[in-house]
């Protein structure tokens, strides 16, 4: 009887020791993540890739992001002459298009709408889009996500405004309204939040004129894991809450 007891033990112990022999299994979810990644994104987006790349980087700190913030046409012509970037994000997909040659798939992921922005305490009064007409205003070049979609929002309220700059970017713009060079300008709703030197009015018409952002990898991306990766945690739930707070839409 004590010999068919101690059988049953042996050999549950003999599978305990193989099992603690046996090698661990590699996880797959991205811990082994590592290098430079490089990201080329909308001036607009400063703030919500910043915060991005901080939560993504600490859940793979072997990564480092370096961002590079610009026009989005401008990013696009240096990606097109050959720029070293891993990810783009556009503010509009007609940009996103010029470099379709370059980027794998691309995927909308916010969205973004514009408003008047004046200095605090909107000095000159400001309360549609018609007073630009006869203010000193800024606006973004046409060729720029911003000044496409500002041309767009003019025309359709028929209104022409004489701009007293043309930027080529978003945030331009906004400091020259911030540091009073300027009486008004048009930005995107993102780009005033948590501002308090200036202050913002959306326009009538300005849910009708709006920008989606895509994201891609480019095809010769040097770090085509950790790019994957990145846009994957982007349109991820935790990317969407942080672009959520920073005052993007939904895709």
């Amino acid at each position: 009887m004590r010999r068919a007891l101690l059988r049953p033990l042996a050999l549950s112990a003999l599978a305990l020791l193989l099992t603690g022999c046996a090698a661990p299994v590699p996880s797959p979810s991205g811990d082994q993540l590592g290098g430079s990644l490089t990201v080329y994104a909308a001036a607009s987006l400063k703030g919500s890739f910043d915060e991005i790349a901080e939560a993504f980087t600490a859940k793979h700190p072997e990564v480092e992001i370096s961002p590079v913030y610009d026009g989005s046409s401008t990013l696009a012509t240096q990606i097109a002459e050959g720029a070293p970037a891993d990810v783009f994000a556009s503010a509009d997909e007609a940009t996103m298009a010029k470099v379709s040659p370059f980027a794998l798939d691309p995927a909308v992921f916010a969205s973004n709408t514009l408003v008047i922005t004046v200095p605090a305490g909107n000095p000159k009064k400001v309360e549609t889009l018609a007073d630009l007409a006869d203010l000193v205003t800024v606006l973004c070049a046409p060729e720029v996500p911003c000044g496409a979609a500002s041309a767009k929002l003019l025309s359709a309220a028929g209104v022409t405004v004489d701009a007293a700059s043309l930027e080529q970017n978003v945030t331009a713009v906004l400091t020259k309204v911030a540091a009073g060079e300027a009486d008004a300008g048009l930005v995107y709703a993102t780009d005033v939040v948590g501002r308090s030197d200036v202050a913002s009015i959306a326009p009538e018409g300005a849910d009708e004129v709006v920008n989606r952002y895509p994201i891609a990898a480019l095809k010769d991306a040097a770090n085509p894991d950790a790019a994957a990766a990145f846009i994957a945690f982007v349109r991820s739930g935790a990317g969407q809450k942080i672009l959520a707070r920073h005052g993007f839409g939904a895709p």
